[in-house]
């Protein structure tokens, strides 16, 4: 007999939602996470009084994630005290511009009105369009298994209306935002959400251009930092019998007559089970852990084919003054054809520009509690570094390149800033791997193009491994809070179904 039915490589969003899921079902359920904490992009830590979310800094399709805690026989509002953040972001365009974008999508349309008239009845089309591609995706596609051609045409045959949208699947998000927004000021404004599809404009996937309206059904924030989520999933699977461990280093796993049967740690012990779900990056899940040599030669050079998806570095501030800015999210912005520039020109070749940009996170706007009395916290999500940088190495420039950020900030966008700092650490591409695990430090994995997303991405259930499942960024539907959630759900169905 198996010391368990199943054991789960990776204690981030998709992993816990996944062992809580099968736990319920009956069956004896092991986690084993590589760090001492439980969560990781969804994660927080402290520092002299401070705590900073390691990566994701809010809730949004906020209905995905309590469908898993309904499942679990309990509602995201029960388990996870939320902050409703208003507005979604204050942006900054680079002529200095201000668009605000409230929940409320009239609201928005007054913001984008004052700055370009004629794309008002743009911003209504683009809504009404993206709300019905919203209302399908919740309905399907977010928690229906891609493993295959078959499975989409189910998809589309249970819910036909997705039918509708089949051109954003095959368009670029930039194509997809020229349709709606003829002025160039509004369309840089929605620009940047192409980096959460991992990508820039001109080659992100169509769909990916629902995110900017998505957030308009409300978007939100974990009191006591974002690692909430993550410690409720844990704390619905402890009541079912899943057991965590922390610091538990998966060397490899045990796999005999293509059938994964258990993992090896780091220490040489064995542990066997029936499954095994990965809630890991899949290149380093068969490359690595499972091995080439038990892979068909086609999985091993599909596998091969799949690139890192995009790194990011992020800057944690500590600060002790109010900062001059105006909500949960600041989103400082470039237009469309400067971001694909950066893109191909400067991240593609090896550098990290110098004139940065990204999202904001004033986290303690929304919770104060996360600072000591008078003091504030920012997280700074810059744009897109390459891992290996040209010329030298992210640790040899640490040091430098976070008083270059501060600066640039404070004499731009946050004045006072650069006196202010009492705490700051950067987070390079190069710590997000050691810290992690997350090869060349990619955020979401795998890059998520139109040739390596939905079906075309690491299947949900191995089709060369038995007995093994993926879960997390690596699969459908890709990164995110509430995407690796739903791929935790998708794995449990399935195994439910065949197991």
């Amino acid at each position: 007999m198996a010391d368990y039915d199943v054991i789960v490589i990776g204690a981030g969003c998709g992993g816990l939602s996944a062992g809580a899921l099968l736990a319920r079902q009956g069956r004896r359920v092991l986690v084993v996470e590589q760090s001492g904490i439980i969560g990781g992009c969804c994660s927080t830590f402290e520092k002299e009084g401070f705590r900073f979310d390691l990566g994701a800094s809010l809730i949004e399709d906020a209905e995905v994630i309590n469908w898993c805690f309904e499942r679990l026989g309990t509602s995201l509002p029960q388990e996870v005290d939320l902050v409703s953040c208003d507005p979604v972001y204050d942006v900054i365009l680079k002529d200095g511009t201000r668009l605000k974008y409230p929940i409320s999508s009239e609201e928005s349309a007054k913001s984008i009105g004052a700055v370009a008239p004629g794309d008002v009845k743009g911003w209504h089309a683009y809504a009404e369009y993206m709300q019905g591609f919203l209302d399908a995706a919740l309905k399907g596609f977010f928690v229906a298994p891609a493993n295959s051609n078959a499975d989409l045409v189910r998809l589309f045959r249970k819910t036909p209306e997705l039918l509708r949208y089949g051109p954003m699947f095959v368009s670029s998000y930039q194509g997809v935002i020229e349709k709606y927004f003829k002025d160039p000021r509004i369309r840089e404004s929605i620009a940047f959400q192409s980096f959460f599809g991992g990508l820039p404009p001109n080659t992100c996937p169509g769909y990916i251009a629902m995110v900017p309206w998505s957030e308009h059904a409300g978007i939100y924030y974990s009191k006591g930092g974002m690692i909430g989520i993550p410690r409720a999933l844990e704390r619905c699977g402890g009541k079912h019998g899943m057991t965590v461990r922390l610091k538990t280093r998966v060397d490899s796993v045990i796999v005999r007559n293509r059938r994964a049967l258990g993992v090896v740690l780091a220490d040489g012990t064995e542990i066997t089970s029936d499954l095994v779900v990965s809630d890991i990056n899949a290149k380093l899940l068969y490359l690595e852990m499972i091995g080439e040599e038990h892979l068909p030669w086609l999985a091993r050079v599909g596998i091969k084919s799949y690139e890192y998806s995009m790194a990011t570095p992020m800057l944690y501030l500590g600060v002790d003054y109010t900062p001059p800015l105006e909500g949960h999210h600041t989103l400082i912005t470039r237009p469309m054809e400067e971001l694909n520039d950066y893109w191909w020109n400067v991240y593609k070749k090896g550098r990290f520009g110098n004139e940065h940009f990204g999202i904001v996170s004033w986290t303690s706007h929304s919770d104060p509690g996360l600072a000591p009395e008078g003091h504030h916290v920012l997280v700074l999500t810059l744009q897109p570094g390459p891992y290996r940088l040209r010329g030298t190495g992210w640790d040899d420039c640490k040091s430098a390149l976070t008083e270059q950020i501060i600066r640039y900030m404070s004499d731009r966008y946050i004045p006072g800033l650069a006196d202010h700092v009492k705490v700051a650490e950067l987070s390079t591409p190069l710590d997000f791997e050691r810290r992690l695990l997350s090869p060349e430090g990619a955020i979401y994995a795998l890059r998520q193009d139109l040739t390596s997303g939905v079906a075309f991405r690491p299947a949900a259930k191995s089709k060369s491994i038995k007995g093994l499942y993926l879960v997390g960024a690596s699969t459908h539907p890709g990164g995110g809070v509430p995407t690796t959630i739903a791929s935790g759900m998708i794995a449990a169905d399935l195994i439910q179904k065949y197991e």
